[in-house]
């Protein structure tokens, strides 16, 4: 059955990750530089959009609109546009 081997690779995929952290002993460098709260709003944001939206913008973009979705194409043309007014406006307006 195809979801056990999905099941699989998904488990290989963390136990090799696990694997070459302890072999390399380097931890990734991540920066944060919002709040803990910050992050967690934001979470919980993405998430009631994805519910309202039906879907996720990767899965709205890549799968709905090979399947020549209307929604998906009205839902793609949303996101996209709400990502470029918001880096408009963070970078040329100062918010």
């Amino acid at each position: 059955r195809v979801h056990y081997a999905l099941r699989f690779v998904a488990l290989a995929a963390a136990i090799l990750g696990l694997l070459a952290l302890l072999a390399t002993g380097a931890l990734p460098q991540m920066d944060q530089p919002v709040s803990a709260g910050a992050v967690a709003l934001g979470g919980l944001i993405v998430g009631v959009g994805v519910s309202y939206g039906g879907g996720c913008t990767s899965g709205h973009g890549v799968c709905g609109i090979g399947r020549f979705s209307r929604r998906s194409v009205v839902a793609t043309a949303t996101f996209m546009a709400s990502a470029i007014l918001t880096v408009f406006v963070i970078r040329h307006l100062g918010a």
